[in-house]
């Protein structure tokens, strides 16, 4: 039997996709896009596509790429975060969130991080500041412009409908006895918009947890595989100025660990995969933190699976770190074999290999090969479906 393949959630809209977000009206909130009856059927038919075009490449968990999540611009990535601004109540834009991730201008420093450890705005990032020419080109070429909301409020899902559209479109288009999986973001990814109302930042990651509480039980209930987005966990690392200590650095990765636990409480924890990434942008990424150093508080989070980048030459080295974990005897490896990071396809015997280090760490029933991160905006569609092609073909290797 072929090892099992799935992705990390976003593949490539259709240009008619991404022309009508592009399209839809603004909310008076100013974030919040409005959708009509023609959205929701071209949303629905799209996902069927890409169900299908996932099943064509070999892909056997398949996901809705994503589709049904509202982008806040016209750039078909960074929904998997800034869906979720739609879906929760207690947000407003103020002039503290209202700046590009790629903006020159600093914003208010965050009230809900104090003390030694605390995120700081995207100029700042340590990354950033040892590669200022190649983010300034990412300025330069319109990489990205998001306006991100501020807590100014208590935090409340409003997104039942939103989210018995994800679940109905992809339901809809799965077989009889397929299986598959929607995406989510964790509270401490979604806490990093600005607050002006909790207290302190464990009690505005905690609200973040209450409020997606809801979504997470909708899509388990649905029969489908719950996917929790959590950047947050690794990438914070290198959003922190200056530099923490590895062990203050896991007390403060430790919270938003709990924080998904509190989350997820009462779910089957087979139904709940991880995906844990360092950020999915094309940067030189040298301040990331090593897996290592992360890896035994991630293994705290009660889930069935977890989603890593294993693909990424950054990060590829570190299967070692697998190998020498107590990883739990249940638990399920879901290692990025194809990369969203190069335009290069790889070829299914390097993928096949790839998939190999991680079948003799725990056995080839407890191992999904996947793409490293989302493949949709990050690279051409073209190559993005090639990569996938190439997944399967190395799993049947494999």
């Amino acid at each position: 039997m072929p090892v099992t393949t799935t992705t990390s959630g976003s593949l490539p809209r259709t240009p008619a996709l991404i022309e009508a977000n592009a399209a839809r009206a603004l909310a008076d909130d100013g974030f919040t896009l409005r959708s009509t009856p023609e959205f929701e059927a071209l949303t629905a038919q799209a996902v069927a596509d890409v169900v299908e075009r996932q099943r064509d490449a070999g892909i056997t968990l398949v996901g809705d790429g994503e589709f049904g999540k509202a982008m806040s611009n016209a750039v078909d990535y960074g929904a998997w975060w800034s869906y979720s601004f739609q879906r929760v109540s207690g947000l407003a834009l103020t002039e503290a969130g209202a700046f590009s991730a790629f903006s020159a201008v600093d914003p208010p420093v965050r009230r809900s991080e104090p003390g030694a450890v605390r995120l700081t705005s995207f100029p700042d990032r340590r990354d950033r500041v040892l590669f200022p020419d190649v983010y300034a080109q990412a300025v330069e070429t319109g990489r990205i412009a998001t306006a991100f909301p501020t807590t100014t409020g208590p935090l409340a899902y409003r997104g039942q409908d939103a989210v018995a559209s994800d679940i109905r479109n992809l339901t809809a288009a799965l077989h009889d006895g397929e299986q598959g999986f929607l995406t989510a973001i964790a509270p401490g990814s979604a806490a990093r918009v600005h607050n002006e109302y909790y207290a302190d930042d464990e009690e505005h990651v905690f609200a973040w947890a209450e409020a997606l509480r809801e979504e997470y039980r909708a899509i388990v209930d649905a029969g489908l595989l719950l996917q929790l987005d959590d950047p947050s966990l690794a990438e914070n690392y290198d959003q922190i100025n200056p530099a923490p200590s590895i062990r203050d650095y896991q007390e403060f990765t430790r919270i938003r660990v709990d924080a998904i636990n509190d989350a997820i409480a009462g779910l089957p924890k087979e139904q709940v995969r991880l995906h844990l990434c360092w950020g999915s942008w094309h940067g030189p990424h040298t301040t990331d933190i090593e897996l290592a150093d992360i890896l035994p508080v991630i293994l705290q989070a009660r889930v069935g699976s977890i989603s890593f980048e294993a693909g990424n030459v950054r990060h590829e080295h570190e299967f070692g770190a697998w190998a020498d974990a107590a990883v739990p005897d249940d638990l399920v490896l879901v290692p990025g074999v194809v990369s969203h990071a190069t335009n290069v396809v790889e070829h299914p015997e390097l993928v096949a290999q790839r998939i190999r280090r991680y079948t003799h760490i725990v056995g080839e029933d407890r191992v999904i090969a996947s793409t490293d991160c989302g493949l949709g905006g990050r690279i051409h569609p073209d190559i993005a479906w090639a990569k996938l092609e190439s997944l399967g073909a190395g799993a049947r290797r494999a």
